[in-house]
Parts: C-alpha cells; structure tokens; sequence
C-alpha cells in the first residue's frame, strides 16, 4: 500500500512540474527563445518525441522536471573563454532583454498559482462536502492533567464554545483549526460563549437544559508553537456526542454488536458526556485496562457489554464517532473564481508567514519534506478520499495538488542562486547596471546555488527517511 500510495503522489506531483514548466515554455516562446527540449522528469529519457523544433521528454526519474532553452548556459562559455560578457546567438536565453528573461523566470511560479486558482474554483464550482465538528471544545489538560496549554491558563473550560477569534465568526472546529494554525505565538482575540448552571436550579439544568443560562466571555490567547509543523495550538480538542457513526469490522467494538446510532452514555459506572473521553479512560491513567464496561441507549433501550481493549494503539478499539456534514453551495462561474483567487491568495499568504517559522526552533526534520514524503503525503490523501467517495476523492485530491502547487511557487521564488526567484534578483541587477553581469558572477553565483539546494534536498530526503522509518 505504501508503494502504490508514492505512485499516486508521484502521479499528482507530475501534474503540478508539468504545470510550472509550462508556464517556462509558453514565456520563452512568446519572448523568441528556442525551446530545445520540454521534460517530465528527470535522468535518461525513456520517451522522447520531437515535435516543431522542440523535443518532449519523458524521464527516468518522475520527480521534477525541466525546460531547456537555447543559450542558457552560455555564460559558462564566456567565462571558460574568458569573455567579459556573454556573445549570445540569435533564439538563445541571453539574446532577449532582461525583462524578457524576468518573465520567462517568473512564468513558472505564476503558473502554478493560476492552477491552485482554477482548481479551487473547480471544487467551489461543484460545491462539496465536508466533515468537521461543532465550535463546542474541550480541553486536552482535562483529559490529560498532566498536561499544560494556553486554553486551560486563560480560562477556558471544558464545553465552551468559541464563537468568535479576532473578529471572525466561528462555525465548527474547522474554523477553530485554521485560525489557530496560522497564528502561533501571536495574541488572539476569543470571544466564549460558556453555559452555566444558576445557584439552586438542579443539575437538570445544565447542558442547554430548561434552567440553564448562559454569557460571553472575552479571553485573550496566544497559541503556543508545534515543534514539528510550525503550527499554532492552544489545547483544545473538539466535543462530539458520544453517538456512534461506524464500527471497523472485525474489531472488538463489532465482536461485542456495538452498531451505528449507539449513544454511549457510560463507561466503567462514570458518565461518559464526550467522545473524547475515551482518550483519558484508555491512555490517561497510565495503564491501558485489559476491558470496558460499556453502556449505550440504543433506541430507547439500555445495553451493557464489556469491550476488550487491544494492549497498544496497533489495533483500535473500531469506534468512529458521528461527525456534522456541511454542504457548501454552488457558485457561478465567476464566483467561483473569486472564490478560487480568494482561498489562493489566503494560502499563499501562510505559505510565505510559514516560511520565518523555520528559524523559530521548527523541527526542520518534521517540518521540511522531501519529494518522497510530499509524494506519499499527496497518494495518502487520494488513496483515503476515494475510499470515502468519487467526489470526495476528487475534491481532496484537486485541492492537496493544489496546495503543493502554490508551496512550489513560493519555494521557487525564493531569491536562493538557481530558484526562479534568484534568476530573478541576476536579471533585475542587470536592469539596474543597464550592462550584462559578469559571466564568472553567474557562474559561481549558480554553482553556489546548486550546492546550497543540494544540501537542502539531502536534508529533507534525510526527513523522509526519519518519517518512514518512525512512522
């Protein structure tokens, strides 16, 4: 499963090369450069096809990929002959202005962007489901003590709900995710709306029951960084009911006949409010018990069984808990554009913010990923989204793709020697100079470059390979 899931990445990681080297090809044509040969791919062709002047390639090795101009290399040339200055033949990649070349380079990137635009307005387009819980939240030190976060110091209390950070309205746990992601280590405005039972009204009262009241409460939070993905958490997990949505077969949830639709209502004789609950009756003692009584209401009926507890986290118990579905609606052409360049733009946004986080003590292993752990990453995500449904396959997949597509565009324009965006910085020198740059400059200017990325690529292929092994 693991190899046929890096396939399917490698598939999806092809689609996105293809699309930025596009990009390269159709500038350099538009600006008079001779394309020489279009690659998917890289290493000794497998498959090669010239067709008007331009030979099209399929490499060995399906990670990247490439467009080779005429006349790119020439200031290697120069410098090997020692010319002050490239001599560049007519069609080549130094006979057009810097502006030309500036273009060509950043042809790429944009591309890429304009994909992540078009398929987000695809699956805006269609309209699609997804599966979240409630803005109701709980709180990981009460399911932990020994624990210690952001949330439980500011006051937040188990069965809040957060219905507002820094202005934004929150619906779902979703929204609570993606707010709090995106912002470690910087204040955030929570607004609570917290449920409480009046002096002398009954514990009948509580939980929304008649007699029950409640306020807002304005809190502020700064959530704390996540070593391995540079991401914002303030300790919180979500409240779902503790409803049954499945059971796995052949686990011991369906060996003891639980069934869709069970509410468990109490494990071990304590009330069991919250399905994440399970998590402290399981894990949080320090010793896994060996079995749990368990009772559910089953339609009005109250049923006891005892579930076995597998001795690890190899083998679940099989319970999946009912989530809430949200539909979103189908927009029009044009607004699903907008929507595209809306939701392109956000993540472009913290794409480029994530980036400073790498000097803020991320774990680079955990944080940077190689071509191999993005491939497995993106089959992961397409493998487990079409088990579910076409359409939910579909969406998962278009907008991961689309996600590494902008992630390649922002790693490209980086002003680093031989990234699009360090072609950019040589050429918009050249602007400034009004005279051609050096030859023995670029040369060492790109040989830098292709150590420095090399040194980066052996890093992270070195984190893929801690991510597999671990994993």
């Amino acid at each position: 499963m693991l190899i046929i899931k890096i396939l399917l990445g490698l598939v999806g990681l092809g689609v996105v090369v293809f699309v930025h080297e596009l990009g390269h090809f159709i500038a350099a044509r538009l600006v008079g450069i001779d394309v020489e040969a279009f690659s998917i791919g890289w290493g000794r062709p497998i498959l090669a096809k010239k067709i008007g002047g331009v030979e099209y390639r399929l490499g060995i090795f399906p990670i990247g990929g490439y467009c080779k101009m005429r006349g790119e290399n020439e200031f290697e040339e120069a410098w090997k002959n020692s010319r002050g200055e490239v001599k560049p033949e007519k069609g080549s990649f130094f006979e057009v202005s810097p502006a030309a070349r500036i273009l060509v380079a950043a042809a790429g990137p944009l591309f890429n962007l304009l994909f992540a635009v078009l398929v987000f307005a695809f699956t805006w387009g269609i309209g699609f489901e997804y599966t979240t819980m409630s803005n109701r939240v709980v709180l990981v030190s009460d399911i932990f003590p020994e624990e210690d976060y952001p949330a439980t110091r500011a006051g937040i209390k188990t069965g809040d709900r957060i219905i507002e950070i820094n202005g934004k309205t929150v619906e779902n746990y979703r929204d609570i995710q993606t707010l709090i992601a995106v912002n470690a280590e910087k204040e955030l405005h929570f607004k609570i709306l917290r449920e409480y039972t009046p002096a002398g009204a009954g514990a009948d009262a509580s939980d929304g029951a008649a007699g029950a009241q409640s306020e807002t409460v304005d809190l502020y939070i700064s959530p704390e960084m996540e070593k391995s993905s540079g991401a914002g958490r303030i300790g919180v997990y979500f409240w779902a009911d503790p409803v049954i949505e499945s059971v796995l077969p052949d686990s011991p949830a369906a060996e003891v006949g639980l069934e869709s639709g069970d509410r468990v209502i109490a494990v071990n004789g304590e009330p069991f409010a919250y399905s994440v609950a399970m998590l402290k009756i399981v894990d949080g003692e320090g010793t896994r018990p060996k079995s749990l009584n368990i009772e559910i209401n089953r339609g009005g009926q109250i049923i006891n069984t005892q579930l076995a507890v597998p001795p690890d986290d190899s083998m679940p118990i099989g319970i999946a808990w009912q989530l809430l579905r949200y539909h979103t609606p189908r927009y029009s052409v044009f607004g699903a554009v907008g929507k595209g360049f809306s939701e392109m733009w956000d993540t472009l946004v913290i794409s480029v913010r994530s980036l400073a986080l790498l000097f803020r003590g991320v774990d680079l292993t955990k944080a940077v990923s190689g071509p191999v752990r993005v491939s497995y990453m993106a089959g992961e995500v397409a493998a487990n989204s079409f088990g579910q449904s076409a359409g939910e396959g579909l969406r998962s997949t278009a907008n991961f793709l689309a996600l590494i597509s902008i992630a390649l565009a922002v790693m490209n324009l980086l002003p680093l020697p031989i990234l699009d965006g360090g072609l950019i910085v040589l050429f918009l020198i050249e602007m400034i100079r009004r005279r051609p740059l050096n030859p023995r400059f670029i040369s060492v200017y790109q040989t830098a470059g292709i150590v420095l990325i090399g040194a980066l690529m052996l890093f992270a292929v070195f984190g893929d390979i801690l991510f597999f092994v671990q994993g």
